[in-house]
């Protein structure tokens, strides 16, 4: 089955919830999905419906680099002990870190995803998700 079958719910609903300037490809056996969501909730609902195709996310085989179009949202300081603060591609320790956030560093919260998972962005415009008990809301 071709990956754009497999995952063509997940594809359907990136075209109907607006997502913009998305392009879609198959190559080496992995499937982009590259766009703009209009808002966190439809980054957040595209992921629902990929984990429901993929529980777990496990096949390996999409990648999703879907930004957001929102510019502001709430501040909160990074509070990790030590270390970097790992931004993820997606909710989940198993998603590829695609930045990270230092100690004492100001981020966005674009989206509280859930309990543990805020959708944020640092200062360098990296977008994607963080462990919200390494976060701390500004005011």
């Amino acid at each position: 089955m071709a990956l754009q079958d497999k995952y063509r719910q997940l594809i359907t609903t990136a075209q109907q919830s607006g997502v913009s300037n998305l392009q879609v490809r198959e190559q080496g056996g992995v499937l982009y999905i590259d766009g703009a969501a209009p808002s966190a909730a439809v980054k957040d609902q595209l992921w629902n419906v990929y984990e429901q195709i993929d529980p777990n996310f496990q096949s390996g085989d999409v990648i999703m680099n879907i930004n957001t179009n929102v510019t502001s949202g709430s501040q909160a300081t990074v509070t990790t002990k030590e270390s970097n603060l790992n931004i993820r591609r997606g909710p989940g320790t198993d998603q590829p870190i695609v930045g990270k956030a230092a100690k004492g560093e100001t981020v966005t919260v674009i989206n509280k995803t859930s309990e543990q998972w805020w959708l944020i962005r640092s200062k360098d415009g990296e977008e994607g998700y963080a462990h919200s008990q390494y976060l701390s809301i500004l005011g």
